[in-house]
């Protein structure tokens, strides 16, 4: 590459690294990636300081010349059990108007048989304690299936908010 191409800063680092080398002339591509690397890698730790394992990827995709962006989405669905995304359907049906109105519509319909229809010989007469059991039961299993679902739901924007950071790095630098 032509080092009237190169970029100012990464000029000057270049020559505070290669004193002997007056900036004119020509510098191989791996080369070039080094003192990249390096320049990048100095420009970060005066900034923040330490760097993390982020960080250091990112380096390394610079120096590669990687392509960072990746469907995290796709990705985190292809690791998912049998068991997870049956949780996580059932998460979504429980969450929707579907279940509200099923679940409404049954309730209704358990109360009127039971309290009006078969007054007399109702298989769960009035206080309803059969139903009373079905729910805390429903509830019992429910309630867990949807934070398993929440915790692969925070799981996956923890895997995003990471690569966000990886290509907003990646292309500050």
């Amino acid at each position: 590459m032509i080092a009237e191409l190169i970029r100012p800063s990464l000029l000057e680092f270049i020559k505070k690294r290669m004193p002997e080398w007056d900036g004119k002339g020509f510098i191989c591509f791996d080369d070039l990636g080094e003192f990249r690397k390096d320049y990048v890698k100095e420009v970060l730790q005066d900034e923040i300081g330490e760097l993390s394992a982020l960080d250091h990827e990112v380096i390394e995709s610079l120096q590669q010349h990687e392509i960072l962006s990746s469907d995290i989405s796709k990705q985190f669905e292809t690791k998912l059990t049998f068991g997870e995304r049956l949780s996580d359907r059932i998460a979504s049906f429980g969450g929707s108007w579907k279940f509200l109105i099923t679940f409404f519509s049954i309730l209704v319909v358990w109360i009127i048989i039971n309290g009006v229809l078969l007054m007399i010989h109702a298989f769960d007469p009035y206080p309803f304690i059969l139903l009373n059991l079905i729910l805390s039961c429903l509830a019992a299993v429910q309630a867990p299936v949807i934070m398993m679902s929440q915790n692969r739901v925070e799981a996956r924007d923890r895997l995003r908010a990471e690569n966000d950071y990886k290509v907003n790095l990646k292309a500050e630098l």
